[in-house]
């Protein structure tokens, strides 16, 4: 009984850890990744779509993406998604392919990027600890219904705030990175 909560709420935290990684990897920093359009949705056969399933997206250097759709009627919804976006960016289409140029990251910029970051850390860590009192929760009806004793309730929240710190701390280390990669110039 006990095994299983705690096994859903290390699921729940680890779940939770990853989306920030995500979310994170959403967040434009100076240089071109593929990730920066994972969020954006295209309305592309009467339905929104993401990019990804659209087109093929390349990074031909540090400030530049190739957008390729595969089907070129839906080449005008990528370009204008792209463009309606928060990355910041106006795409150039040459007919074929969609150019997207990423402009140098002004320092105001870098700060609102950071601050989204720190609002998806916290989001994040919100989420962790909501995992670990849903299985606090859990454990104390187990404990309120004797199915357990008092000794493993106790064992278990031990080894349930080790994971929610553990998991609290791999959240503030990408925090940690994304910051330094949002600074870098």
């Amino acid at each position: 009984m006990i095994a299983d909560t705690m096994r859903e709420a290390e699921q729940k935290m680890d779940a939770a850890v990853e989306h920030a990684k995500e979310e994170f990897a959403a967040i434009r920093t100076g240089r071109a990744h593929p990730a920066m359009f994972n969020k954006i949705m295209a309305e592309a056969y009467g339905q929104p779509m993401p990019i990804q399933q659209l087109a093929t997206i390349q990074v031909v250097d540090a400030r530049m993406v190739l957008v390729s759709p595969f089907d070129k009627s839906t080449q005008n919804a990528i370009e204008k998604a792209i463009r309606d976006s928060d990355l910041g960016v106006n795409p150039a289409s040459d007919g074929q392919n969609i150019r997207v140029a990423l402009p140098q990251l002004t320092e105001e910029r870098r700060k609102e990027y950071i601050k989204l970051a720190k609002n998806k850390a916290e989001e994040a860590r919100v989420s962790v600890r909501n995992a670990r009192r849903n299985a606090k929760d859990a454990m104390d009806k187990l404990l309120k219904d004797k199915e357990v004793g008092e000794d493993e309730v106790t064992r278990a929240e031990k080894q349930l705030e080790s994971a929610t710190k553990s998991r609290t701390d791999q959240i503030d280390e990408v925090l940690k990175n994304k910051e330094a990669e949002l600074l870098e110039v």
